[in-house]
């Protein structure tokens, strides 16, 4: 049975007078997360979460449980549900399309949680996949806001293969300062042999993301060592002995050669050659026929 997606939101994308009815899937699977429970050492019995005011030690229910802010020292504000209502903002279940830009333009530090937006009806598919293909034809994404528990978030409207993708945004206030990083004001200008080095190394390692392989091996390690300890097996632990330090210039080189020597494996397994390794051995070949007329 094949397994389908349960929304998470329901609205519209608004931009100018076009409004199109969408539904927000959530784009991150989170079950196969590995969960720990806290256990009381002396019995494997559960620890539960006590609600306790750390003021006068009472244990508290739902009800007694009010939301507070901090305006001085131990000096709080309450605040109740019905507090939260009496903000005034736009409609809750509109995705309101402030403009499009180009999607350069967009920093990866702003991106936050993706999600999936798909068409919520058939007549709404229509005008769906006609705002995905201007997008991906005009190379631009849709920035706007909506409101997603009681706040008010910026988000992203992006083509994705056949659909389209919303990505929830950080405020760029929220970003903080790369200066602020201790010596990186006062890194110097790095030696032009290094340099040079540098970037043959980055070339000669240069792939596609597609041959790289994005895996959570720690999950699979964590895996591995939950199944001995059911099983009661020993675990025997594998430490990476460490390596010594290098010269900065010896390791560029030694890493290019490696590097080189990596992709020349990869052509003998693949049976497949880069156009510059290709082009080498035309050279050589045509080379071999003067000399032998």
């Amino acid at each position: 049975m094949e397994h389908m997606m349960r929304s998470i939101w329901k609205g519209h994308i608004r931009f100018s007078l076009v409004t199109i009815p969408v539904r927000i899937y959530n784009a991150i699977e989170t079950s196969e997360n590995i969960k720990f429970n806290q256990l009381h050492r002396e019995c494997n019995g559960r620890v539960g979460y006590d609600k306790k005011c750390k003021k006068c030690q009472q244990s508290l229910a739902t009800a007694d449980i009010v939301k507070g802010y901090e305006y001085e020292p131990d000096q709080y504000v309450v605040f109740e549900d019905s507090d939260f209502e009496k903000v005034k903002l736009k409609s809750t279940k509109v995705i309101e399309i402030e403009g499009f830009v180009d999607v350069n333009e967009v920093h990866p530090m702003l991106f936050e949680s993706p999600y999936y937006a798909g068409p919520d009806g058939d007549v709404a598919a229509k005008s769906y996949s006609l705002l995905c293909q201007a997008l991906k034809e005009t190379g631009r994404v849709g920035v706007g806001k909506v409101i997603l528990r009681d706040r008010e978030d910026v988000v992203l409207l992006s083509p994705h293969e056949q659909g389209m993708a919303l990505y929830r945004l950080r405020y760029p206030e929220e970003i903080r300062k790369i200066t602020d990083v201790p010596q990186v004001d006062k890194l110097d200008t790095a030696d032009k042999e290094q340099l040079k080095l540098a970037r043959s190394l980055v070339d000669s390692m240069a792939r596609p993301l597609a041959e790289i392989e994005l895996k959570d091996n720690y999950k699979s390690a964590m895996k591995e060592i939950i199944d001995a300890k059911v099983a009661g097996k020993e675990i025997i632990s594998m430490e990476e002995e460490p390596k010594p330090a290098v010269d900065i210039m010896t390791a560029l080189r030694e890493s290019i050669e490696l590097a080189k020597s990596s992709k020349k494996g990869m052509v003998t397994a693949t049976g497949k050659a880069t156009k510059e390794e290709t082009a080498k051995v035309a050279k050589e070949t045509k080379s071999k026929k003067k000399k032998a007329g």
